[in-house]
């Protein structure tokens, strides 16, 4: 079956016997049992409820994997995974990961007993060099958030492989319609639901995905222990925001490309970050392992003036937080999504106060250029 039929259709079961084209909302927090012993196969929502149910069996299918788990939000799915390692484990972590992961790792985690080393894994053998004995992992985010650096997956499975270490992917900003890390050799894959998987900017979510079901049954007694479940009717949100997705995501793409192109151009434009350019470092690597670029841009203006005339002066661009919906989001990443980072060590990232990152939605580009062609324009 094609990805874009799977999006619409998903899991073939629809819990009911009446027709219903669109998935039932089981708004219900407890079910109750035909008897002592006896179970309809679902007990209590926390556990599973049928809504959440088949929108985890559609994402499965989406990126190949065995089993999926739906969150309250990105962040809680990471926050579950972190949950399979004990005190005085060690992890490798991609060096521009979004802020939010960093401060989960460093306050959160780092509490626990859980020590990170964050290196640039799109050098192979710079991320050998850090794994010690003690090393469990290597979480990656490929595309990253803001820099757009591309990590060769398959490469880092065969190293995570070879030191018996699991391999957990960030796959946000690609989705399975342009990316599939379990393919590649990836054990765990993650996602912030809220973006391109809703797709409209109104539910939060959160996604792990798993290859092999020794895994699925950690992370469920997990899942159902902390309890951070998406609801049924944010569930329903989800499932409706998938039907969409591969046209949304080829629709954006395009309008990306066109979009980067002309930023390329513009004299108030320092340097573009968008692997859709044959000029962007990691091109070659993204053509190999994807099937798409995505629709997200970095791109540094000459001055800090200039960056904040722009976040002050589109109108039809929102200036906000978060990415993949159908309106075109534009963000400050220093005072947002990378507010907690230090500045030197975001600055040495490339996270200055002169650097913005769009994500593309699905407006006409031509308005789009337009809307920010009069944002450059001084008063």
């Amino acid at each position: 079956m094609d990805f874009s039929t799977l999006c619409v259709h998903g899991n073939d079961c629809k819990y009911d016997n009446t027709g219903s084209v669109s998935v039932p909302i089981f708004q219900s927090a407890t079910f109750s049992h035909p008897g002592v012993g006896l179970s309809t196969g679902y007990d209590y929502s926390r556990l599973q409820n049928p809504t959440r149910e088949h929108l985890e069996k559609t994402l499965a299918k989406l990126e190949n994997g065995t089993d999926a788990m739906a969150f309250s939000s990105g962040m809680a799915a990471i926050a579950a995974v972190m949950e399979l390692f004990r005190p005085d484990s060690h992890i490798i972590a991609s060096d521009d990961l979004y802020g939010g992961s960093i401060r989960l790792f460093r306050n959160i985690s780092e509490k626990n007993g859980i020590s990170f080393s964050l290196v640039n894994t799109t050098d192979i053998a710079k991320l050998e060099s850090h794994i010690r004995p003690e090393t469990k992992a290597l979480f990656i985010e490929t595309p990253t958030n803001p820099m757009m650096h591309v990590t060769d997956i398959a490469e880092s499975a065969r190293l995570a492989k070879s030191h018996d270490l699991l391999l957990i992917v960030d796959n946000t900003f690609l989705t399975p319609y342009y990316q599939k890390p379990l393919d590649l050799g990836a054990d765990i894959v993650v996602h912030s639901g809220t973006k391109y998987l809703g797709g409209h900017n109104d539910t939060l979510a959160g996604f792990v995905v798993v290859k092999e079901s020794e895994l699925s049954e950690k992370l469920r007694f997990i899942y159902k222990t902390i309890g951070a479940c998406l609801s049924p009717f944010d569930s329903w949100l989800i499932i409706r925001g998938l039907k969409t997705l591969a046209v949304r995501m080829d629709r954006q793409q395009e309008s990306a490309m066109k979009i980067s192109r002309w930023l390329m151009s513009h004299e108030k434009v320092k340097a573009v970050h968008y692997v859709g350019l044959p000029s962007h470092p990691d091109y070659e690597i993204s053509r190999k392992q994807t099937t798409g670029f995505g629709s997200m841009i970095s791109f540094e203006t000459d001055s800090e003036e200039t960056a904040k005339q722009v976040l002050s002066k589109v109108s039809i661009i929102q200036y906000a937080e978060s990415l993949g919906g159908t309106e075109s989001l534009i963000t400050y990443p220093m005072l947002q999504t990378h507010a907690d980072v230090p500045r030197e060590e975001r600055e040495a990232k490339g996270i200055n106060e002169r650097l913005l990152r769009l994500s593309v939605g699905l407006e006409h580009p031509d308005d789009l250029i337009l809307d920010l062609s009069r944002a450059f324009e001084e008063e």
